[in-house]
C-alpha cells in the first residue's frame, strides 16, 4: 500500500496506481466534482497521474491558483483547437495560462477581427460541450519532430530543436486536436465552463523584435459563469478607472511620442507626487534611515562587480564618457553600497539603514509599455539596510511593520508571497538557506500569512512580495524585502565586529512604493482620480455665483492659500450649476459656493465630494476642518 498525506496533514494508504481522481472521489463527492488538478510533492500534476510512491497530495479546485492556471491553460488548448477547426492553415505558436486568463500567438495570412473572434468563440463553446478528455502521450525528441512536420508547424518543430536530443516529448490529445505540451490539464474540455476572448495584440516569436510578428488571442476562463460575469463587470470598471484616460482629464501626467516610456509629470502631477514623497520621507526619518542620492551614471565595470552584467544587461542602457564605457543605472543597490564602503564601521553602528529616491532606467519592449505601469525610468523608493547575522530577524519584521503601516494609509489590503532561490542565481546553498530562513522566520514573527513563491526570488537572494489588491479586486506587485549575502561578498564590505576583526554584514534592499510611477498609477485607478483631500492636488475651489462676488471669492482664496490649503478659484461667466458639475468631475473634495447670503454673513456654503450639499459654515470653521482631514491623512474611497 502506498501512504499519502494530505493538505490537512492526514495520511491514508492506497493502492499502487490509484489515480488522483479516484482519490479525490473517495474523499468527498463534492471535492471529485470540483477538482481540477492536482499537486503531488509540490508539483503539479493531473487529476488523471497515477500514485506509484509516497507522497504528499494537494487536490485543487478553480479556488487555488494552480486549479485556476490548469483550467486556463486547457483553455487555450480549446482555443488553438476552434482555431485550427475554423482555419486549417493557421500555423501555432505558443499558449500559456497568464494572470487572469490565457493567451495564444497564432500565424494567418489574414488578420483576425472582432468577428472572426465571436466565431472562434462559438466554436470553443462547441468544444467544451462535446466533452473530450485531454490524453497525455509522449514521443522521444526525434519522432516528435517529424509528428509536428508532418502537420506543418514549424513554430512547435522549433521548440523540439531547442530541447536536449535525449528528451522525452509531451503531447495532449483532444478529439482531434494535438498539441505540444508539458501540461498538466483538466480532465476534459467541459471542465472549462465559462470562456471569454478579451483582446488582440501582436506578439513577436518569442519576444524576439527581429522575428516574425504573430497575432496574440487573449482570452479567459472560469469554473462557472457567474464568475466569469463578475471578472468582465471588473474589468468594465477597470476600463472607467484606466489611470491614462484620468490622468489626462486632472492634468497629472502625459506620454509623448518623443519619448516613448518616460513619462511626462504636470504641475498638477507633481503635486500629487510630492506630497507622497513627502510622506515617504516624514516616514523613513521617524524610523531611522538616512537619505542619499547617488548617480545615475556610472563605470560599466561597477555592473561587471554587482553581477548585474550577466544577469541584467540585456534591460540596460550604456553610454561612453572620455572613451570609457558607463551605464545608466537599472538599480540602486551598487551606488548605496559605495556609499557604505566609503568608510569603517563598527558593530555599534549597525544596522545602518541607507534610503534613496533613486531614478532607475531599464530597457523595454515597445509593445509592453503602458501608462506609468510599464516605463522606461521610473523612481525606485529604495532603501539598503547592512546588518549583523543576528539582526535580520527584527529588522525584516520592522520593514515589514512600515510596509503594513504605509499600505494601510492608502486604504489597501495585501497578500505576501515568499520567492525562493532562482535557477539563474549566484551564491552557496548554505547561504540561501540561510537567507530564505531568516526572511521565513520574520514573517512568522510578524505573524503574516504568505504563500511560497519557490524558485521567483531575485539571482543574489530570496525576497517577500507585497501584492496590493485595490477596490475592484485587482491586485498589484508593489513592496518587495530582499535578503542579499552576495553583494556584500563581491563589494568586500565589511564591519569591525566585538572582537575587533572584520566581518561581513548581510544586506537587505527593499522598496515600499516599489516605484513611485507606478503607484501613482495604482492610486489613480485605486480611488478612479478621486483622491482623499490630503492627496488631492486641488483641495478646494471656490466658485463665485456671478462676478459680483469675485473680490469676496479672492479673499476667501487668499485665507486658505495662508493656511496651505491647495485652492483654485472659477471666475468664468457661467451658470453656478455648470461650474458645479465641472468641480465634480475634476474630483475636487470640496466646492465653496459665494453669493449674497454668504458675503453677507461672511461664510462658505460647503459641498463635499463624499456627503454632497453640507450646508453652510463660517471659513474659519471649514479651514479647521480641512487641516483636521489633511493632518490625519483620512482616507475614504467615492463611487467613480
Amino acid at each position: 500500500m502506498i501512504k499519502v498525506t494530505l493538505k490537512d496533514g492526514s495520511i491514508i494508504e492506497v493502492e499502487k496506481g490509484t489515480k488522483v481522481s479516484e482519490i479525490a472521489k473517495s474523499l468527498s463527492q463534492g471535492l471529485y466534482k470540483k477538482a481540477l488538478s492536482a499537486k503531488i510533492n509540490g508539483k503539479r500534476s493531473e487529476l488523471m497521474a497515477e500514485i506509484n510512491e509516497d507522497c504528499e497530495l494537494e487536490i485543487l479546485t478553480f479556488e487555488d491558483e494552480d486549479g485556476k492556471w490548469t483550467l486556463r491553460h486547457t483553455g487555450s488548448h480549446i482555443l488553438a483547437q476552434a482555431v485550427k477547426r475554423l482555419y486549417p492553415k493557421v500555423k501555432l505558436a505558443i499558449g500559456p495560462a497568464i494572470e487572469n486568463g490565457f493567451y495564444y500567438d497564432f500565424e494567418a495570412d489574414f488578420s483576425f477581427t472582432p468577428e472572426i473572434l465571436e466565431k472562434i468563440e462559438k466554436e470553443m463553446q462547441k468544444i467544451i460541450k462535446e466533452d473530450l478528455v485531454l490524453e497525455r502521450f509522449e514521443l522521444p525528441r526525434s519522432e516528435a519532430i517529424e509528428y509536428v512536420r508532418n502537420k506543418d508547424e514549424d513554430y512547435k518543430v522549433e521548440l523540439i530543436q531547442d530541447l536536449p536530443e535525449d528528451s522525452i516529448i509531451s503531447f495532449y490529445k483532444q478529439g482531434e486536436f494535438v498539441d505540444l505540451c508539458a501540461g498538466p490539464h483538466v480532465p476534459s474540455t467541459k471542465k472549462v465552463k465559462s470562456v471569454k476572448l478579451l483582446s488582440l495584440a501582436g506578439a513577436y516569436w518569442r519576444g524576439d523584435e527581429k522575428k516574425k510578428m504573430l497575432q496574440r488571442i487573449y482570452g479567459t476562463a472560469f469554473s462557472k459563469q457567474s464568475e466569469l460575469e463578475a471578472y468582465l463587470n471588473m474589468l468594465e470598471e477597470a476600463k472607467k478607472r484606466d489611470h491614462r484616460k484620468i490622468g489626462k482629464e486632472l492634468g497629472l501626467f502625459a506620454m509623448h511620442e518623443e519619448g516613448p516610456g518616460f513619462p511626462f509629470f504636470y504641475p498638477k502631477g507633481m503635486v500629487l507626487r510630492n506630497l507622497l514623497e513627502d510622506y515617504w520621507r516624514e516616514v523613513h526619518r521617524k524610523s531611522g534611515y538616512d537619505e542619499i542620492k547617488t548617480p545615475i551614471i556610472l563605470s560599466e565595470s561597477l555592473w561587471h562587480q554587482s553581477g548585474h552584467w550577466d544577469h541584467y544587461k540585456e534591460n540596460m542602457y550604456f553610454t561612453k564618457i572620455d572613451e570609457e564605457d558607463f551605464a545608466i543605472k537599472p538599480m540602486n543597490c551598487p551606488g548605496s553600497i559605495l556609499v557604505y564602503k566609503d568608510g569603517m564601521h563598527s558593530y555599534k553602528e549597525l544596522p545602518i539603514r541607507l534610503a534613496e529616491l533613486g531614478l532607475v532606467h531599464r530597457h523595454e519592449l515597445s509593445g509592453a509599455l503602458h501608462g506609468l505601469m510599464r516605463v522606461r525610468c521610473f523612481t525606485q523608493d529604495d532603501a539598503h539596510i547592512f546588518m549583523t547575522k543576528e539582526q535580520i530577524t527584527d529588522e525584516v519584521v520592522d520593514v515589514i511593520k512600515l510596509i503594513d503601516d504605509f499600505y494601510k494609509k492608502f486604504g489597501f489590503d495585501y497578500f505576501v508571497e515568499l520567492s525562493t532561490r532562482p535557477e539563474n542565481s549566484m551564491g552557496s546553498d548554505e547561504d540561501w538557506e540561510l537567507a530564505t530562513s531568516g526572511l521565513k522566520s520574520a514573517l512568522d514573527k510578524a505573524g503574516l500569512k504568505y504563500k511560497i513563491n519557490e524558485g521567483d526570488g531575485a539571482f543574489y537572494g530570496p525576497k517577500i512580495d507585497f501584492h496590493l489588491r485595490d477596490c475592484i479586486g485587482r491586485t498589484w506587485q508593489c513592496g518587495t524585502v530582499q535578503l542579499d549575502f552576495q553583494m556584500p561578498e563581491r563589494f568586500d564590505i565589511s564591519y569591525i565586529g566585538a572582537d575587533s576583526e572584520k566581518h561581513r554584514p548581510v544586506m537587505v534592499h527593499r522598496v515600499v512604493f516599489g516605484s513611485i510611477e507606478r503607484f501613482i498609477g495604482i492610486l489613480i485607478e485605486h480611488f478612479a482620480g478621486a483622491f482623499p483631500t490630503w492627496l488631492s492636488p486641488v483641495q478646494v475651489k471656490v466658485l463665485p455665483i456671478s462676478e459680483k462676488f469675485h473680490d469676496y471669492a479672492k479673499e476667501v482664496e487668499k485665507q486658505l492659500k495662508e493656511k496651505d490649503i491647495r485652492v483654485e478659484t472659477d471666475f468664468r461667466a457661467e451658470k453656478i450649476g455648470y461650474k458645479i458639475r465641472e468641480g465634480r468631475m475634476e474630483r475636487v473634495p470640496y466646492l465653496l459656493i459665494v453669493g449674497e447670503k454668504e458675503v453677507e454673513n461672511n461664510e462658505v456654503s460647503v459641498r463635499s465630494r463624499k456627503n454632497g450639499d453640507e450646508g453652510v459654515s463660517s471659513l474659519d470653521s471649514f479651514i479647521e476642518k480641512i487641516q483636521k482631514e489633511v493632518k490625519t491623512k483620512e482616507n475614504y474611497l467615492v463611487q467613480s
